[in-house]
């Protein structure tokens, strides 16, 4: 990845967004970051530097952060783009957040061959969710 796509990364780690890494770590076959809300999850699948997808989701019992059922707002661009676009959204509850339920297309999914292995890093800095 561009030193830009690794600081915007980096910094998402920071703020709070728990990371996921599917396959091997040392050459993944997809790396995920998930930020949960109250209500809603916003989430951003990195399979190359210039194929990302994001999207914001909501959260119930039965979600599945990379296999989504609805979701609110997708972006598909080259990574930077999509983090740029991702971290624009409005918090969920604002006047301008995304409120349509929309069925998301393929790419808001992390196929379940790719997830044999993966390894979750939650972000030990958030210790409640956000609202």
């Amino acid at each position: 990845m561009s030193s830009e796509v690794d600081a915007q990364l980096d910094e998402m780690r920071k703020n709070g967004w728990e990371s996921y890494v599917f396959g091997p770590r040392d050459d993944p076959n997809a790396v995920g970051l998930a930020y949960r809300w109250k209500t809603c999850a916003d989430v951003l699948v990195l399979h190359a530097e210039d194929d990302a997808t994001a999207y914001r989701m909501p959260l119930g019992p039965d979600a599945d952060l990379f296999a989504p059922r609805i979701v609110s707002w997708h972006y598909h661009a080259p990574a930077e783009w999509t983090i740029r676009a991702l971290l624009s959204l409005p918090r969920p509850g604002a006047p301008d957040a995304p409120l349509a339920m929309l069925t998301p297309p393929p790419d808001c999914a992390v196929p379940a061959q790719l997830r044999r292995t993966m390894t979750i890093r939650p972000n030990p800095r958030r210790a409640h969710v956000s609202t």
